[in-house]
């Protein structure tokens, strides 16, 4: 169990295919793609460390080996291979035994924010804490959003909950706090972390902080180029 003062363990979900991403991710990975000069995943990771991140799990499946050399003289960044796709959800669940915080931060590899422009995971571990909430999602409004082709997401409401359609539209940001019972009764994987958080939210137990700065979804070569235009 995690106590007040240690930062959750980070979750790095770098597993995907990349399809999308093609033809980028023939001969790479998707979170070793160059954003303005920096791998999309050190981008994530600085996110978090600047906050008091201190210990990382990372999946890896497409160009695996390229993960694991990119990673290999890090002591704080451990690097598991997973030999059949296992979704986001079953990602995790895989990696619950490497991973000690109860919750963990689960990030993806394909969103960031600018550093040092918001400290938005230190709110986001407040919500959770405050709300006792199963699951707490990032959330950014759609008018900081680039490189997201829909309107929303979901609703977060006044109390910091979110709903299918009472307050402020959001997108989720790609950033969750989850807490380890939730994966207790989860479906066999492979399973989308996305039923967890349904299952979360059927609970009024899913609550939602958001992200004060811009967001970059990068998912395909033309979010690549507007991300680098957004950040000269």
């Amino acid at each position: 169990m995690t106590t007040p003062e240690r930062f959750p363990d980070v979750m790095l979900l770098a597993a995907g295919l990349g399809l999308r991403m093609r033809p980028l991710t023939e001969k790479q990975p998707k979170p070793l793609i160059p954003i303005a000069g920096m791998a999309l995943i050190d981008r994530v990771i600085a996110n978090a460390r600047a906050e008091g991140a201190k210990r990382f799990v990372v999946n890896s499946h497409h160009h695996a080996q390229q993960i694991e050399d990119h990673f290999a003289d890090r002591a704080d960044v451990r690097v598991l291979f997973e030999a059949q796709l296992l979704d986001t959800g079953g990602g995790v669940q895989n990696a619950l035994p490497y991973i000690e915080t109860d919750p963990i931060l689960v990030m993806n590899t394909d969103a960031f924010w600018p550093g040092g422009v918001d400290r938005p995971l230190t709110r986001l571990i407040a919500c959770h804490r405050a709300s006792q909430a199963a699951a707490t999602l990032l959330c950014v409004q759609p008018l900081r959003a680039t490189g997201f082709a829909r309107s929303h997401d979901f609703c977060l409401d006044p109390l910091g909950r979110i709903t299918l359609d009472y307050g402020r539209p959001v997108i989720y940001a790609g950033v969750a706090l989850i807490a380890r019972s939730l994966f207790e009764e989860a479906p066999e994987a492979p399973f989308s972390l996305v039923k967890l958080f349904e299952k979360a939210l059927a609970a009024d137990r899913l609550a939602g902080a958001i992200l004060d700065a811009s967001w970059f979804h990068v998912g395909d070569p033309q979010a690549v180029a507007a991300a680098e235009e957004a950040l000269g």
